[in-house]
């Protein structure tokens, strides 16, 4: 079955960091697959694009160079933060704030301020793609009324959205 909007797609990949022989960002296998109803809006759409005539067992590989990704690293999105909004008690909370925490905003902290980054955390990268489609079925009515209450990273369905530990 080809891939078209409102179908189901399931799909593994490994997303590696500029190309092929590029730091593994991601990787998903049949245990873990992607699977996201096509045309939903889900996904960058430039990815959408690139898998859009393939179908079920078909192979894929490809650049997304970050323009066409998550964007070039702003300037204007890296700004200081009073350290004052980390303290507790006047000591900074070293369980929120401190450099290389996994919130990938944190990117220096001094006496007086904490740099924060509101870039997306893979802006400024170029991505390769290397894959399968392992399905293409219809979406089911079920499936397609709960797109906006979905996770747009995990696929989560709950009533609540995505709790943010997706997996």
């Amino acid at each position: 079955m080809k891939i078209e909007n409102n179908k189901m797609v399931s799909l593994i990949y490994e997303l590696r960091e500029s190309d092929s022989e590029g730091r593994i960002i991601e990787a998903l296998d049949e245990n873990r697959p992607l699977s996201f109803i096509f045309g939903s809006g889900r996904l960058l759409p430039v990815f959408e694009s690139n898998i859009s005539l393939l179908n079920k067992g078909d192979l894929f590989r490809f650049t997304l160079n970050s323009e066409m990704a998550y964007g070039e690293k702003r300037e204007e999105m890296i700004i200081n933060v009073p350290v004052a909004v980390f303290e507790t008690d006047g000591k900074i909370n070293e369980d929120i704030c401190r450099v290389g925490n996994e919130v990938p905003m944190i990117n220096e902290i001094t006496d007086t301020y904490v740099k924060m980054d509101f870039n997306h955390p893979m802006a400024d990268i170029d991505l390769f793609f290397s894959g399968k489609i392992i399905d293409v079925r219809d979406a089911s009515v079920e499936e397609i009324a709960g797109i906006n209450q979905s996770c747009s990273s995990c696929g989560s369905n709950s009533e609540k959205g995505c709790s943010g530990s997706c997996g």
